[in-house]
């Protein structure tokens, strides 16, 4: 008999209920350490007061009333964004999936209402994930996502990440767009080289191209800048946001310049939830918070910290790590054991971690975490290493 839940995903044996800055309590009352927050969601920890307070002044007042009419707290958190970014123009999502989609629409209108309405391919790249949405496997491409749901949506062209003379070959008139992650979360903690995110923007104006930059997972200060693209001193025409805009609140955007987003006029794309209040207010409290200056500095020297510790486990277990991956607070580790046997080691420690593509374990904590609790997490994470060792020897 199927399940009242579709079962869909490989759960792990674990009931939380309830939370309080970087740790979880399960059920049965042991806590573990967080720092997968969520899937880099929990950006600030859970609980965090500031956006309890966010969240239920703005439930006291009023939850819904959609897009058909004006929401004080939908603007403010635009205004901010656009103060923030490259961006002119922010469109509301519930998540980074949806924000794809319209990303795609976007991209594509742009070029029709240029009057090039044959510039439909979008290039994007081996290893990517874009949500799981028609666009965003088709995008993907890869058979894991998109094995048994033809046909596929047309109009993507996928290259091997770090391939440069087939994106060079491939930048024809067809090409309405790029499509690129600045660190790739799923696809195993890989960073595309400052460098070579500037060689897109250069090849993006040449070719008259769009730049999409997907920051679902590594834009909101994740990597130690608002965005993960300004350390490469660039700026996209579109780009995707979702997961840490809304603390742990459904929340996503698209931000765009005022060209890029030209051809999205009224009617052209709606939501009936998107930008609702109260993902917005809690949105904006989560934008003051982490576009402030002075907590970004916080987020480097705690991400300086994690990785000297991250690199300590390296060395110390040669036989179950082979490296330490990313930027920022979105590390990796690269597991010469099972990442699966690391990540359920890690559980009978009491600390929590996400598995990715390329055999990697995904590190994600919070922003804020303690500096006490990236120490005990290093203990705990030298103890499941150790059992990993031990049962594989």
């Amino acid at each position: 008999m199927i399940a009242s839940v579709l079962p869909t995903y490989s759960r792990a044996p674990l009931t939380f209920v309830s939370g309080e800055g970087s740790w979880l309590t399960e059920a049965d009352g042991r806590r573990f350490l967080d720092l997968g927050a969520g899937i880099a969601v929990n950006a600030l920890g859970h609980a965090h007061p500031a956006l309890v307070a966010a969240l239920t002044d703005q439930a006291n007042a009023l939850w819904h009333v959609s897009n058909l009419y004006n929401i004080p707290a939908q603007q403010k958190l635009a205004d901010a964004l656009v103060e923030k970014t490259f961006a002119d123009t922010v469109f509301f999502t519930n998540s980074g999936t949806e924000s794809c989609e319209l990303a795609v629409k976007m991209a594509r209108k742009y070029w029709y209402d240029k009057g090039q309405p044959d510039r439909t391919e979008i290039i994007t790249f081996s290893g990517s994930f874009h949500g799981r949405s028609s666009a965003g496997i088709a995008a993907a491409g890869s058979e894991k996502m998109t094995k048994g749901f033809g046909p596929l949506l047309p109009g993507f062209t996928h290259l091997e990440f770090g391939d440069h003379d087939a994106l060079r070959a491939a930048a024809t008139d067809k090409i309405a767009a790029i499509l690129v992650e600045p660190v790739q979360g799923e696809g195993g903690i890989r960073p595309l080289p400052d460098v070579c995110l500037k060689g897109l923007r250069d090849l993006c104006d040449e070719q008259g191209i769009l730049l999409i930059l997907d920051e679902v997972q590594c834009g909101m200060g994740r990597t130690g800048k608002l965005f993960a693209h300004e350390w490469a001193g660039v700026a996209p025409d579109i780009m995707m946001v979702a997961k840490g805009i809304g603390g742990g609140f459904p929340l996503g955007a698209v931000l765009a310049t005022e060209n890029a987003a030209s051809g999205m006029t009224a009617g052209t794309h709606g939501s009936t939830y998107g930008g609702n209040p109260l993902a917005c207010a809690v949105g904006a409290k989560v934008m003051d918070i982490i576009s402030d200056d002075a907590f970004l500095a916080d987020v480097n020297r705690k991400a300086g910290l994690m990785r000297q510790k991250l690199e300590g486990l390296v060395a110390a277990h040669p036989d179950v790590f082979e490296e330490v991956r990313g930027s920022g607070l979105m590390l990796g580790l690269k597991c010469k054991a099972a990442n699966t046997d690391v990540v359920q080691a890690g559980y009978a420690q009491g600390v929590l971690t996400v598995p990715a593509a390329d055999n990697v374990v995904r590190l994600l904590p919070a922003l804020n975490i303690p500096d006490a609790d990236i120490l005990l997490a290093a203990e705990k994470l030298d103890a499941a290493a150790t059992h990993v060792k031990e049962a594989n020897a």
